[in-house]
């Protein structure tokens, strides 16, 4: 089998992750757009307790996903996404079942701690070749940017025919057909090992919290998810408030969603392919800059609305793409798993500060004191991005060499950073792996299979 195709087993695995973490995730996104608008039924109910309610998945999800995972590497990685995956189901019935806001937030709390993130992403390392691991964990990648698209239109659409309660028992239908899916359809592997490109490493943590470039990043990606809930606390009542009932709110959201993601798409490519990282991502952040301090004067006009989530999505939509792909070029390569699992953290606690600060300031200052606060936060953010160092055009990439002792692998190491390409080498031992930086663009590929095991 030529190394240079997925097998049949690595693509049904891919697929049938990304579908598990897919199913999960639409859950999760399909009350964003509706639930400021449910939660006014509620007795009782404050803006904060609204914005806590939409955000709370993010703080379970952020304490708990890399304990699962790690729980995974012992008991095996089935159990614990199926524990995980009924854990989310249990969740959505009792948000479901909710009478009172109070029993909405336990609720999403129990979804978020059903956290099987870092589970998929060891199965799916369990499943795939070093070599094509990356494009297993993009096609994962891929179908969450999805569900949040599919998610963005059939939570209107699915509120005004079966209300917010039967849009959480769905995502309790949902979670169970995942379970399905992970026993009938995902390949079960041989054996389960730790890896270091997919998972976090205790180890590592230090290391990881230290380095500043990665710091910015994952300070970005806090942001980006805080306004980005933050602003779904008082957007869904904006659009209503302008007019536009909220049975047809997703008729904005489908051209909107899918004209921004196809705007985006020029602009990652520019960045990847042109090596304009730091240009193209300073200009994504000072544009949901200017489109959150737009959205304070223009938050009651429908268009002014309308145009602004344009903007804002394009940016969104953009910034999605290069945030992951500037962990990896700027970790270690030793280090891009527990680079990763912080990074994601980081992405479910802006989830839950955007909620429980978005209603806070909601209830204070108004709807325009949600977009002027989130446009501080984002000006925080320009001036971090503008600070940070051009990142290098380096990929990740894995090289099974074999059993070695300490000696032998500093000597590989050595030879490894001999060839052209090659910007960082590191040989553990533990797992007979060396982990590579290189320029896809100059790296002698021949050289290097000179040193691979794999299949030996």
């Amino acid at each position: 089998m030529s190394p240079v195709h997925m097998t049949a087993g690595e693509q049904r695995a891919a697929v049938s992750l990304a579908a598990i973490f897919a199913l999960r995730m639409l859950g999760l996104f399909m009350i964003l757009p509706v639930f400021a608008l449910y939660a006014e039924e509620l007795e009782g109910v404050t803006s904060t307790q609204v914005g806590i309610a939409i955000g709370a998945y993010g703080l379970t999800q952020a304490l708990l996903q890399l304990p699962f995972g790690m729980l995974s590497d012992r008991i095996g990685r089935k159990p614990v996404i199926a524990s995980g995956l009924l854990i989310f189901a249990l969740g959505s019935v009792v948000a479901a079942l909710a009478t009172t806001i109070e029993g909405v937030i336990l609720g999403r709390a129990l979804q978020g701690a059903g956290a099987v993130a870092a589970a998929v992403m060891a199965l799916a390392a369990d499943l795939t070749r070093e070599e094509h691991r990356t494009r297993a964990m993009a096609v994962i990648g891929m179908s969450i940017g999805l569900s949040f698209v599919v998610a963005m239109v059939a939570g209107p659409l699915l509120n005004h025919w079966i209300g917010v309660p039967g849009i959480f028992a769905l995502t309790a239908v949902l979670a169970l057909g995942g379970i399905g899916l992970l026993y009938l359809v995902v390949p079960t592997p041989r054996t389960s090992v730790f890896h270091r490109d997919a998972e976090a490493e205790p180890a590592q943590f230090g290391r990881v919290l230290r380095d500043g470039q990665l710091l910015r990043l994952d300070f970005g990606i806090l942001v980006l998810h805080l306004v980005l809930t933050a602003c779904f606390v008082v957007l869904p009542l904006d659009l209503r408030d302008a007019g536009f009932a909220p049975e047809r709110h997703w008729q904005l959201y489908l051209p909107v969603m899918v004209l921004a993601m196809a705007l985006a798409v020029p602009f990652i490519i520019i960045a990847e392919k042109r090596r304009r990282m730091k240009q193209v991502f300073s200009g994504a952040v000072a544009v949901l800059l200017l489109s959150l301090l737009a959205l304070v004067w223009g938050h009651n006009h429908f268009w002014a609305i309308a145009l602004l989530l344009l903007s804002f999505f394009t940016a969104f939509s953009l910034l999605e793409a290069t945030l992951p792909s500037l962990v990896s070029k700027v970790a270690p390569a030793q280090s891009k798993g527990t680079a990763m699992g912080v990074y994601t953290s980081s992405q479910f606690i802006g989830a839950f500060l955007g909620g429980a600060s978005g209603g806070l300031i909601h209830d204070m200052f108004g709807n325009g004191g949600v977009f002027l606060f989130c446009s501080a936060l984002a000006a925080l953010w320009l001036l971090a991005a503008l600070s940070m160092r051009e990142p290098r055009y380096l990929a990740v990439e894995m090289l099974r060499v074999g059993a070695l002792d300490a000696g032998r692998a500093a000597a590989l190491e050595q030879r490894l950073l001999a060839i052209g390409g090659v910007a960082e080498a590191n040989v553990n031992v533990d797992d007979g792996i060396a982990y590579l930086k290189v320029d896809s663009r100059v790296v002698d590929r021949d050289a290097l299979s000179q040193f691979s095991a794999a299949g030996s």
